[in-house]
């Protein structure tokens, strides 16, 4: 399988900051990639090379087999689309959809338009007046209208109701199985979105810590709980990646997998083991547990 992006010992240094340090990760073509992470984890920095929009200070990114920086050609197979978007004052939704075909070669009116209905965006609002949901509907409409070969979406769920938030992911879904493309997703609503997922990148602190298949990540952590002292007795000398305990109960995620003889010696004593969760996986490497020194 031929991959859209390769990023090979990126790192990218702010001053003193390390936003990216010495990552290596990749996304196959016609996947829908989930980069999850804490906030500051560095996922817009990513995504920000990824489009062209910044460069590493050292390894290197590719997207399509070229690097993005200053290739025109190669930018107009991208649409980035930013929690923070911005248009000109003045600017309605009118103005937004008549100039986006201009960056946007496989721009679709048919999808802008169901996209604009289905979210009920205003057009005679200035866009400078909008909610922050009215926004973030904007950036979807110029995310999945464009069609470009490559759609980068930095937490673009900000102010959507969960209507509106599974009308796109409806949309994204089924314009994604009628015209195939590499989507990078980056978002908190891990429950509501890891359904869409094929592939799983979890960063923290500028490091990548999981690049798997989708279906891979229940492999990677369990978690354990019951009676706290039954719990520290069955996880003694395991990597622990996260821990809480309420009163007399905890609860842990523990890395690796788990054998059917934990599972049946905590039964006997008690406990659960079940295999952890997405969201939990993502708490869990975003944790001080598993901080960088």
């Amino acid at each position: 399988m031929t991959n859209a992006i390769d990023i090979r010992s990126l790192s990218r240094v702010f001053g003193q900051v390390k936003a990216l340090e010495d990552i290596t990760l990749s996304a196959p073509e016609g996947s829908i990639c989930g980069l999850l992470g804490r906030n500051g984890a560095g996922k817009t920095t990513i995504m920000s090379i990824l489009a062209g929009q910044d460069r590493p200070s050292s390894g290197t990114v590719e997207v399509f087999g070229q690097d993005p920086f200053e290739n025109k050609a190669l930018l107009s197979q991208i649409s980035f689309i930013r929690d923070n978007q911005r248009y000109p004052d003045g600017y309605r939704l009118h103005h937004v959809l008549r100039i986006a075909p201009d960056f946007a070669p496989n721009w679709s009116s048919d999808v802008a338009a169901e996209l604009v209905e289905g979210f009920r965006i205003p057009d005679r609002t200035p866009i400078k007046k909008f909610s922050r949901g009215q926004l973030s509907s904007v950036a979807v409409v110029l995310a999945l209208a464009s069609r470009a070969p490559l759609t980068l979406l930095d937490e673009p769920y900000l102010g959507l109701d969960v209507t509106a938030r599974a009308f796109f992911h409806n949309m994204l879904l089924r314009d994604f199985a009628e015209h195939p493309r590499t989507v990078m997703l980056s978002t908190h609503l891990i429950e509501e979105s890891e359904a869409l997922f094929d592939r799983v990148l979890i960063v923290d602190r500028g490091r990548v810590y999981v690049d798997c298949a989708s279906e891979e990540t229940s492999t990677l952590a369990f978690t354990v709980s019951g009676p706290a002292q039954v719990v520290e007795e069955l996880v003694g000398g395991r990597t622990l990646l996260a821990s809480h305990t309420v009163g007399g109960l905890r609860s842990v995620t523990v890395g690796g997998t788990a054998d059917a003889g934990l599972g049946f010696r905590a039964h006997t004593l008690g406990a659960a083991v079940s295999p952890a969760t997405l969201q939990q996986l993502v708490a869990g490497y975003g944790s001080a547990a598993t901080a960088p020194e």
